[in-house]
């Protein structure tokens, strides 16, 4: 059986020019080569899997060339070379710090220092991780560090730079090595791909260097771990699959949700989601940067911006056309207030539920204020009062109620300008009452906490059509009038054929020796800052709101 090297190792560049993302570093280090003016050490820091020590490798390789090309690249046939390729060379060290960090090591390096080089021009010691270093194995180290001999030389590699010690970064020259773009590691997944025999769609190559999030080792490991899940022809689908990546698709059918503001395909959506096991803040985290990428994709000048295939980009082109500006912004803020209350939400799934309906209503009450109302010219009793939706958003756990209101006034409102051959006056009973009563309550059972009040007691009538209603607190009774008595009284006008009646709410007296029940938040809430008022304090310093 052939012995299989892994794509980071088989295709690890062996010159400067085929060092991907890092071409600044790369020239500056040629031309150090080339004048003559080579540090005695080196710091190369940046993120894991950009090439530092393949860089610091290539580096410790040209300068000890025997031969090098006149581009300053190694020629990989000298002596030293093929013993640097074969690994017995003496002349280039590496030590690995997160595994050799003690005093005793750095010692042993000094000891190596003393001994010039057999077959180049310099020693070249690699230290990599070596932010692993303990503070005692640093201080041993300044000294040799700062006045080597004159063929000695230091590259020292990390992914820490901030930990490292002010007086060992004083003595060397930094290069600070960037990620490495996604259409860059693309493009070099491509050619290996088809060094290599293997077919990939474009989308699932641009999947592979967005999970590797700017490491090109972690990419090619991917790709590995994909080409043994696929084989020789790979798919976008199979892809997702494979790493478990959330599919764009989800994105843009939940934003063509939003904008239709229905928040029920967005749940079903979201509950999809969860089935298939992605994690749901990960999802939010998705959803935001989707918003993220239409809001770019809104303005030529910022298309560069867009690190995905062409063919995925036009599509956020044609999504982006239909968002305006005010949508994508306020999206973006309700996700990012969504992420950082995630996790010290009680009710995780519920808390990403409201961020959804939210997103859902973005607008709607423009829009519904934007309707104008039914025209009529029959004289017919006045409508009943209406709730108006307020143009700037409200609470999520407020808004859904608001919604329903609005939209059971509005039938009401409709059945009551319809037109009529006359004013109803048809007389009633207590018992006639009652079943209009039950049929109106049923109307509310998407709202069970309304919906319990009224099946919590009977209406009674008073001089033929007056109907008083008992509530439980001056709160509710103030809510009530506000947001649903008016449509109410209209539904019972249609049940009961008569114009004339009226509805009156009334606060139920509170029994000798007994405290009101708490209905209302705002009753809890107030009943909560009386006998703790530190807890008002603290709600008055955190700006919140009763909802």
């Amino acid at each position: 059986m052939e012995h299989f090297v892994v794509s980071a190792r088989k295709y690890r560049p062996q010159r400067f020019d085929t060092v991907l993302g890092q071409n600044n570093i790369a020239a500056t280090l040629k031309n150090s080569i080339l004048r003559k003016q080579l540090a005695h050490a080196y710091l190369f820091c940046g993120p894991r899997g950009v090439g530092k020590t393949t860089c610091a490798r290539i580096f410790a390789k040209t300068i000890n060339c025997l031969s090098p090309t006149s581009d300053m690249e190694a020629c990989g046939q000298c002596e030293s070379c093929l013993s640097f390729t074969e690994g017995r060379s003496y002349s280039i060290h590496e030590l690995d710090a997160a595994s050799n960090n003690s005093v005793e090591d750095i010692r042993q390096i000094i000891e190596k220092v003393r001994i010039p080089p057999q077959i180049g021009a310099y020693s070249v010691y690699i230290i990599d991780e070596v932010h692993m270093l303990s503070q005692s194995a640093f201080n041993a180290f300044l000294k040799t560090l700062e006045e080597p001999p004159s063929y000695a030389l230091f590259i020292l590699a990390t992914t820490e730079k901030h930990k490292i010690l002010p007086t060992i970064l004083s003595r060397c020259q930094t290069y600070d090595f960037n990620r490495i773009g996604v259409a860059e590691m693309a493009n070099a997944l491509t050619l290996i791909a088809q060094q290599e025999g293997v077919q990939i769609e474009p989308e699932a190559l641009h999947v592979l260097a967005n999970k590797a999030d700017g490491s090109m080792r972690d990419a090619l490991t991917l790709y590995d771990q994909t080409v043994a899940f696929c084989g020789a022809n790979i798919t976008y689908q199979q892809v997702i699959s494979n790493l478990n990546v959330l599919d764009y698709d989800y994105y843009f059918t939940l934003t063509d949700s939003f904008l239709a503001h229905d928040y029920i395909n967005a749940l079903t959506v979201f509950d999809e989601i969860l089935f298939k096991g992605f994690n749901a803040l990960y999802f939010v985290a998705g959803l935001s940067s989707h918003f993220r990428d239409l809001l770019v994709s809104k303005n030529s000048a910022t298309l560069p911006l867009l690190e995905m295939s062409p063919a995925l980009a036009s599509k956020y082109g044609e999504q982006a056309a239909q968002c305006s500006f005010a949508f994508l912004y306020e999206s973006l803020r309700i996700c990012a207030a969504c992420e950082s209350g995630y996790k010290s939400s009680g009710n995780a799934r519920l808390h990403i539920e409201l961020t959804l309906i939210r997103l859902s209503h973005i607008g709607f009450g423009e829009q519904a204020a934007a309707t104008p109302p039914p025209k009529t010219t029959v004289d017919t009793p006045a409508p009943p009062p209406t709730t108006t939706i307020p143009a700037t958003l409200p609470p999520a756990s407020t808004f859904s109620i608001n919604a329903m209101l609005k939209k059971e006034q509005q039938k009401s409102l409709e059945q009551a300008v319809a037109p009529v051959q006359s004013t109803r006056n048809m007389p009633f009973t207590q018992e006639q009452l009652n079943g209009a009563w039950a049929r109106m309550s049923d109307a509310y059972k998407t709202l069970p906490r309304l919906y319990t009040s009224l099946l919590a007691g009977a209406p009674r009538i008073e001089n033929n059509t007056a109907i008083f209603f008992e509530v439980e607190s001056a709160t509710q009774k103030e809510w009530m009038e506000q947001k649903c008595v008016g449509a109410m009284c209209t539904s019972l006008k249609n049940e009961l054929n008569n114009d004339f009646l009226t509805l009156t709410l009334e606060v139920k007296p509170a029994e000798p020796n007994d405290k009101s029940r708490l209905y209302m938040p705002e009753d809890k809430a107030n009943f909560l800052f009386e006998t703790h008022p530190q807890v008002r304090e603290l709600k008055n310093d955190l700006q919140l709101e009763i909802t």
